[in-house]
């Protein structure tokens, strides 16, 4: 008997229905010789502080650096139920090895190991590593289970990622938060994305627009437009000297062939960037989004980092454009250039992400609206990723009128490409297209045109743009590539599968907030978000350093890299910062005297901390935690900043040392946070077994 683990219930159903799984108990299902069961996303998850040494639940400078000699684990208060049924499993005299059947990654791989080991599991247990939820997919993939040794690397490079993501974290916020009396969160890659927000935000503030002019002569076919002049004298003094020419000379044409090769296919990034962009949802809206439909089986594995397809694909990719293009009711031929989009070096541990043989079987109007337009994208992004590229043929003409230079420019369209498959599913992009291209007359060297109209155009020169979701999830993508090697496999902060995360939670924490209408939306920094960024070191912001931690965990994953050598450099940089740290000047003045803390539960606006408590900024919603908490006194404990932090973030909050007023004795228990109708806080107990 084979236990099978995955890592989400629906997922576990998809496998068990495949291998023949069909009689269903608590927590698993079981036949054909297979038992498959689930993890709940983390079953497993490191201590807090407090975990290790009581003293810790007081945030103290005196304590810090906190650095684990030894790493304990625990299981999650809220899956308590479903670790026991996975340890039961285990235990199980018929179950001779597992098979690890979470998600093909590096989180997959660490929720895995955490339960196998905290259930002290010495079973043998192998790897399913597939990219497609298709029943013939994961037939394969059993069929062809990979050695546990293989993936051994995978696991340090997760583990690493999680403990120095816990050290940095819980240094770097209890540190700045203590000098500087507020809840300020810090984390790994969290906090040098948000200084490049920040120092976005300087740049447009310090920006400073400046006029400009430019001459352009009126032709009856095209417009030919003159130099940037900074002074508008200048320009004047030009259009009169033009009028009184009234025609200009034509000293130089010059023609070009060109071509706009297809763009690739989506990894995950590339995908949230376009879905921002076309359809304004959040990074991690596609994600969710992207999540579910790999989970109906309609699109290959989502968190990618890879744009290309393995050689062992291009056989099937006729067939499978064929039937995308039928699924969205799109008739005629279409190319298949696989040699596009095929390149095994350029894939490491999945492919690109593509809609699967399923998706032409699917009823895809059944779909939610969000799932069927990311679905959309990825089915367009296939066809056109296979099209010829786009042609066309690009003229430049210059005139001369007055002693001054005129430029127009004028393009004929050759053969339309993967352009013409875009435009069958955006129209809108082919109307845009087509009013800028502009045929330019026959014309030759030395002929002499008569213009009708000479006129001054006056712009402004534009400062940065504000990052939306798409911008900043680039610059988060390309953060420190021009300091690292060319051929460093993974360049910028965070991962694929983690900067959607990433930038939810510093929206959640109050540091950043969504400006703008329902389709682009600007990330701005708040106050309190930049109060953060002017106290916290280079050496924590440095989106460098942060790129460069990336790539040496990518070098441990492959063998390249000692996980130990990169945990000694992660304590030695918080070691050095605790002690070498010197408070801001005046950065009281900088701080938000009302923080914004994190986000109501009942309304979704900011909580701001007051004198008297935690309070909604939206004063239509009753939502308060007061510091002279009538619950807390109760269970003998004060409501701290800390302890809100986590309510807000998570919904609960661990507590050690509760008092009960009966007996006078002393517990452990979680609180839960809920609110009634009105959005007033509510509170519930959960003890450590399982009860409330």
């Amino acid at each position: 008997m084979k236990l099978v683990l995955a890592e989400k219930p629906s997922v576990a159903q998809s496998i068990a229905k495949v291998l023949g799984a069909n009689e269903r108990f608590d927590g698993y299902l079981e036949g054909n010789g297979y038992v498959v069961s689930w993890c709940v996303g983390h079953l497993v998850e490191l201590f807090e502080p407090e975990g290790y040494d009581e003293r810790y639940s007081k945030w103290s400078y005196d304590d810090l650096p906190i650095v684990p000699d030894e790493w304990k684990y625990q299981v999650s208060v809220g899956t308590r139920k479903q670790f026991g049924v996975l340890r039961q499993l285990m235990k199980r005299d018929d179950v001779e090895s597992l098979v690890c059947a979470t998600d093909a990654g590096r989180e997959g791989e660490l929720i895995f190991r955490l339960v196998y080991h905290q259930c002290r599991c010495k079973k043998p247990f192998e790897r399913l590593w597939i990219s497609s939820m298709e029943d013939f997919a994961i037939r394969e993939g059993f069929s062809n289970l990979k050695p546990s040794k293989e993936y051994d690397a995978l696991y340090e490079a997760a583990l690493s990622r999680e403990r120095a993501d816990w050290i940095v974290g819980i240094n770097a916020t209890r540190l700045f938060s203590v000098l500087y009396g507020q809840t300020l969160n810090v984390g790994r890659v969290m906090t040098p994305t948000l200084g490049m927000a920040v120092m976005r935000e300087a740049a447009i503030s310090a920006f400073r627009s400046e006029p400009f002019y430019s001459v352009q002569l009126g032709f009856p076919e095209f417009v030919a437009v003159g130099e940037r002049l900074k002074e508008k004298k200048l320009a004047e003094e030009m259009v009169k000297k033009c009028r009184d020419s009234s025609a200009a000379v034509v000293t130089k044409i010059e023609k070009k062939d060109k071509t706009e090769k297809a763009p690739a296919l989506y990894d995950l990034t590339s995908l949230q960037r376009d879905a921002n962009r076309v359809l304004g949802f959040t990074a991690q809206q596609t994600l969710d989004y992207t999540q579910n439909l790999y989970e109906k089986k309609l699109v290959t594995y989502p968190r990618t980092d890879s744009r290309y397809l393995t050689e062992d694909m291009a056989g099937g990719l006729p067939e499978l454009v064929s039937r995308v293009a039928q699924a969205f009711e799109k008739k005629g031929a279409f190319d298949v250039n696989a040699a596009q989009v095929i390149n095994n070096k350029k894939v490491s541990d999945h492919h690109a992400i593509i809609p699967t043989q399923s998706m032409a079987n699917a009823d895809l109007q059944e779909l939610p609206a969000g799932e069927r337009a990311v679905l959309q994208l990825i089915a367009v992004r296939l066809l056109i990723a296979v099209s010829k590229a786009h042609c066309y043929a690009e003229t430049t003409m210059e005139l001369t009128c007055a002693d001054a230079v005129f430029t127009a420019k004028g393009k004929a369209v050759r053969e339309e490409g993967w352009k013409g498959i875009e435009a069958m599913f955006r129209p809108e992009r082919k109307e845009k297209e087509g009013k800028e291209i502009k045929n330019l007359p026959v014309v030759s060297k030395g002929d002499v045109l008569t213009f009708e109209k000479v006129e001054i155009k006056e712009g402004k020169t534009s400062p940065p743009k504000h990052f939306t979701e798409d911008t900043l999830l680039q610059a988060m993508e390309n953060a420190g590539a021009d300091e690292m090697p060319d051929e460093a496999e993974r360049k910028g902060i965070g991962t694929p599968a983690t900067r959607a995360g990433i930038i939810e939670k510093l929206v959640q924490k109050g540091f950043i907030e969504r400006k703008g209408d329902k389709k682009v939306k600007y990330l701005i920094p708040t106050e309190k978000g930049v109060a953060l960024i002017t106290v916290i070191p280079e050496q924590i912001q440095s989106p460098s350093m942060t790129a460069d931690w990336e790539e040496k965990l990518l070098r441990i994953e492959h063998r390249d890299y000692e996980a130990e050598a990169f945990m000694k450099e992660i304590e030695e940089m918080v070691t050095s910062l605790v002690k070498t740290y010197e408070v801001v000047k005046g950065a009281d003045v900088l701080m938000p005297k009302n923080a914004v803390i994190g986000k109501c539960p009942h309304c979704g606006s900011e909580v701001i901390e007051r004198q008297k408590g935690w309070f909604c900024a939206n004063r239509e919603c009753r939502f308060v935690l007061w510091k002279d908490n009538g619950y807390f006194n109760h269970i003998g404990k004060r409501l701290t900043a800390h302890i809100v932090d986590q309510l807000l973030r998570d919904g609960r909050a661990k507590l050690k040392d509760c008092k009960s007023k009966k007996t006078g004795k002393n517990y452990n228990a979680t609180v839960l946070l809920t609110t009634e109708a009105d959005g007033r806080a509510k509170f519930q107990m959960e003890f450590d077994n399982g009860g409330k």
